[in-house]
């Protein structure tokens, strides 16, 4: 089971989240998201438990709870939406305007 975790201090590291979930049972992934140019923290993270039990006891116990000075968000992660992103390009100013000449 996916667990997100939120309000992750930047300098908490996935050692130490690991650390915290092993607690409530066996941790198959550790991932703290991280931006794309800076490298940093993005705030945020995802465990993945081996069980479904496992996870929901990990939720019960680490929601609220505080890691690195930051009281953490932690629910059941859910799954992207097929609508977030577009498959291909977009975006932009629209189209159709007329063009100046200088």
């Amino acid at each position: 089971m996916n667990i997100y975790v939120g309000n992750l201090s930047r300098e908490t590291t996935e050692d130490e989240l690991r650390q915290a979930f092993e607690t409530f049972g066996e941790v198959s992934s550790v991932s703290i998201i991280k931006d794309r140019y800076s490298g940093e923290s993005r705030g945020f993270g995802f465990v993945e438990m081996a069980t479904k039990s496992e996870a929901e006891a990990a939720i019960s116990g680490l929601n609220g709870t505080s890691l690195g000075e930051r009281t953490l968000s932690v629910n059941e992660a859910r799954p992207r939406s097929e609508g977030g992103r577009r498959p291909y390009g977009g975006g932009g100013f629209g189209g159709g305007g007329r063009r100046r000449r200088y």
